[in-house]
């Protein structure tokens, strides 16, 4: 009887640590990894000029890392890759000079050139490491606006039978957005004025008196902003009356 106890007693205390070593067994073991993190998502670069794509990397292993950038097309470009600084092969002809890259994975591009604009990924891996880490930035590149001006035919127009054009023309750089402004201040929306499809070119109909103002425009791109100087638009009236006489223009 004795025995027959002892054994019920172990065979309890079997059953009620059971849940306990099943929990332990199917515990997830955590996983080792690259851990990968930027500053920026975004980073407006000038043709010429140099982009730093800054990222920092943090693992658990003391190995040097491989790390590979890529410029995310329809077929992947390889920038470059490394062990640790060290570049692993050739450079393509177009980034041999101008590339340099960081201990903690950043990447210099210099002599920025507009096909270098795009999603840029970069992966690290190293051997402990259980997966890789990745990263994307995008770069945009552009030229700056140069200063435009405001070109018109006439700055001296008649009231209500004529109209006038205004262009906003400068020589140098991508992407422009234009804005229009009446004596400084932003141009408002009025069933006469008509703008160009790009807002470059404005035309004014049925010319008022109130139409006589100085006008401007400002160009912008991600990383310019260039104002012309005013152009004075002269509006005569149609039917002007001196003290005796009222001359009327047909």
């Amino acid at each position: 009887m004795k025995r027959e106890r002892e054994a019920l007693s172990r065979a309890s205390r079997a059953l009620r640590l059971a849940p306990f070593v099943y929990l332990l067994l199917i515990q997830p073991v955590p996983l080792e990894g690259v851990n990968i993190t930027s500053p920026v998502r975004l980073i407006h670069g000038t043709v010429g000029k140099s982009a730093l794509l800054s990222v920092q990397y943090s693992s658990t292993s003391s190995d040097k890392p491989v790390v590979k950038w890529q410029l995310k097309r329809d077929k992947p470009v390889t920038v470059v890759q490394s062990i640790g600084t060290e570049v692993i092969g050739t450079l393509r002809p177009d980034y041999r000079d101008r590339i340099r890259l960081f201990e903690n994975g950043s990447l210099l591009l210099s002599d920025l050139q507009l096909a270098d604009e795009g999603t840029y990924e970069v992966e690290i891996s190293i051997t402990d490491d259980t997966f890789t880490g990745e990263k994307t930035i995008n770069l945009t590149v552009d030229v700056p606006i140069s200063r435009p001006q405001v070109l018109v035919a006439s700055t001296t127009v008649l009231e209500l039978s004529e109209a006038f054009t205004l262009n906003c023309s400068h020589e140098n750089g991508t992407k422009p957005s234009y804005t229009w402004l009446k004596d400084g201040k932003p141009l408002l929306n009025d069933s006469r004025m008509l703008l160009s499809p790009d807002q470059r070119v404005l035309t004014i109909t049925r010319v008022l008196m109130e139409d006589d103002d100085l006008y401007s425009c400002v160009v912008e791109n991600p990383i310019s902003q260039v104002r012309s100087l005013p152009v004075k638009i002269t509006v005569y009236s149609k039917s002007p009356c001196l003290p005796k006489i009222c001359v009327h223009w047909d």
